[in-house]
């Protein structure tokens, strides 16, 4: 099991352009307040920044992986369905931008956030 099955998040589009997720806020995703943990944020925004990363690379060549992760948390959230779109800044040969935006289904956007991520070349294997 991955964390996408984990946390039930489930992937609608997958781009080197444009990737787009959606989650559906249950008990397992909040903090004992009541409202979305801010650590959920976190994954949606570097998923989702990852997925696209690595559909800009030669996947038998090399790998995307996150440096540095940056989230604003804008709408405290308690039910519902998240989604979450992340586009390129940059796409370059060893470092990408993306950026992401959280908001709820029908409702208002809930958090921002940017990763940068370097590209990492597979190892051959041994024989």
């Amino acid at each position: 099991m991955n964390l996408l099955d984990t946390l039930g998040i489930q992937i609608e589009e997958t781009t080197a352009a444009l990737v787009r997720l959606r989650m559906d806020v249950g008990p397992q995703h909040k903090q004992p307040f009541g409202i979305l943990h801010g650590g959920i944020n976190g994954v949606l925004i570097e998923t989702a920044c990852s997925i696209g990363a690595n559909q800009a690379l030669a996947a038998d060549e090399a790998f995307a992986a996150g440096v540095d992760l940056q989230v604003n948390h804008l709408h405290a959230v308690q039910d519902g369905t998240l989604i979450v779109e992340a586009t390129p800044d940059k796409i370059g040969a060893r470092i990408q931008t993306w950026q992401a935006t959280i908001w709820q289904e029908h409702g208002p956007k809930t958090a921002v956030g940017r990763c940068t991520l370097t590209t990492l070349k597979k190892k051959e294997a041994s024989s």
